[in-house]
């Protein structure tokens, strides 16, 4: 990925917040046949080595997973992606002072390369479900639980998938948030932005580009 250093977030614990916030990643891999690109919602295990590792599950009628046993010295990618605002320069200073400016797009994103490993195992495929489910199902007036299913209905949906982990050796952030234009800009943007608050990435992008205009996420 290209990265310009003003825009790397080299936080863990920032990082690994993005991931949890859009979990929805982009799994690529490559084999003989070229890559393949499929998403997959991820847990993350933040403490297991320096950069976590992520699990996840693909049916197996995927042949996404056959590829990566097939070459399991391949590493994988996944890319996680954050909120993103399309930038008019109609909000900057420096478009009333030289007209100099062009369109840009905001953006937050994290790149994980590791290693991947697939896991046909009953007990981790239903542990992964469980969880899977139960983090995003936290919160809700009346959870669904995996066990309001039929147990023989969800013992065959267990037999139709397969797992993976991938142990992090790479985790790269990336946060083009109008870092690069002067303060005036930066405050124009952040106006814009709220102006637009009919649309939550809006709103949260306002906040970041704030935040990392304020100095208080570097």
């Amino acid at each position: 990925m290209y990265q310009p250093p003003h825009h790397a977030e080299t936080r863990t614990e920032v990082v690994h917040a993005l991931i949890r916030a859009h979990p929805l990643g982009l799994l690529v891999s490559n084999g003989a046949d070229g890559p393949i690109a499929n998403p997959l919602p991820f847990l993350l295990d933040a403490d297991i080595g320096p950069h976590g590792r992520l699990r996840a599950h693909l049916s197996k009628a995927n042949q996404q997973w056959r590829q990566i046993a097939e070459h399991p010295e391949e590493p994988v990618l996944v890319v996680f992606q954050g909120v993103n605002t399309y930038i008019t320069p109609s909000w900057y200073a420096t478009k009333r002072e030289t007209g100099k400016v062009v369109p840009t797009w905001n953006y937050a994103i994290v790149q994980a390369q590791g290693r991947a490993r697939i896991i046909d195992d009953r007990d981790w495929l239903a542990g992964q479900i469980n969880e899977l489910t139960g983090t995003h199902e936290a919160g809700r007036d009346q959870p669904w639980h995996v066990s309001d299913a039929p147990e023989p209905f969800i013992e065959a949906q267990i037999k139709g998938i397969i797992g993976l982990e991938i142990d992090i050796v790479s985790l790269t952030g990336k946060w083009k948030v109008s870092q690069n234009r002067p303060v005036a800009d930066r405050e124009g943007v952040v106006r814009g932005l709220n102006a637009e608050r009919t649309d939550a990435p809006s709103a949260e992008m306002a906040e970041i580009v704030r935040e990392y205009s304020d100095g208080a996420a570097r």
